[in-house]
């Protein structure tokens, strides 16, 4: 649901005031079991400072998730992590009983509010058995500092022990039914069936301009039902966040 929706005009090809970059060593960062393969992401920088006369509509607006049923199967992706350049699908993830997929970016103010939280939480959960992954879908020609080099940068910058995936075409944000960062969806597997849609609700009660504290009660609740195999609720608060940034409209 959104409060409210802005929409302004950029010329693609205009300069960009973009964060400093420090330079920091890429190291590999991977669940042990995996083979991922190696990306390239030159074209793309390339793509994205290419030069273009038309005129490009943005909207933006603060959303909350929504329209995904408890149930749903996770749906297939294959994703590249700019971190390793490693390629990561949802296959890679079939060996654990529960899986975490969180809709993230770089910029979103709500998003930077949990940050470190959900560093925490993962790190701590991961150790009893949950696998985790966050995916970035926004538009970089928009926003180019959720680009792959910053997203690298980020992981490197706050130990990101998942890994953190670039969606460039933002298929498997739709896919999944993502509207906005952050965006929880917690998979729990039964035996041989595929991964099912157990938690889609927010990370606590906590916002940028509240005053509550940051605990994750909520995402931290659900996990915990779900690698003890008991039912989670279904009355989940949707999480509330900076809606995702879809390519924009191209104006002639």
């Amino acid at each position: 649901m959104a409060a409210s929706t802005v929409v302004t005009t950029v010329t693609h090809g205009a300069s960009s005031i973009l964060p400093s970059r420090t330079a920091l060593a890429v190291s590999s960062r991977r669940f042990s079991s995996f083979s991922p393969s190696r990306l390239d992401f030159s074209n793309l920088r390339r793509r994205v400072n290419a030069p273009s006369p038309r005129r490009l509509v943005v909207r933006a607006a603060r959303t909350e998730s929504a329209g995904v049923k408890l149930g749903a199967r996770a749906p297939n992706f294959e994703l590249p992590e700019p971190l390793t350049g490693n390629l990561w699908k949802l296959e890679d993830f079939e060996l654990y009983p529960s899986l975490l997929v969180m809709f993230i970016c770089n910029h979103c103010p709500f998003v930077i509010h949990l940050k470190k939280d959900i560093v925490k939480l993962c790190n701590f959960y991961m150790k009893k058995g949950l696998a985790v992954v966050a995916i970035s879908s926004n538009s970089v020609v928009t926003h180019p500092q959720d680009g792959p080099e910053f997203m690298a940068e980020d992981a490197k910058v706050f130990k990101y022990p998942f890994p953190y995936l670039y969606d460039e075409s933002q298929e498997v944000a739709r896919e999944f039914g993502a509207v906005c960062t952050p965006e929880f969806f917690l998979y729990k597997k039964d035996g041989r069936r595929p991964f099912e849609l157990v938690y889609h609700g927010q990370f606590d009660d906590s916002r940028p301009s509240s005053n509550s504290p940051v605990t994750g009660r909520d995402l931290s609740l659900a996990i915990d039902l779900s690698l003890s195999c008991q039912p989670i609720p279904s009355n989940q608060k949707p999480s509330v966040g900076c809606s995702i940034k879809w390519h924009p409209e191209t104006e002639s």
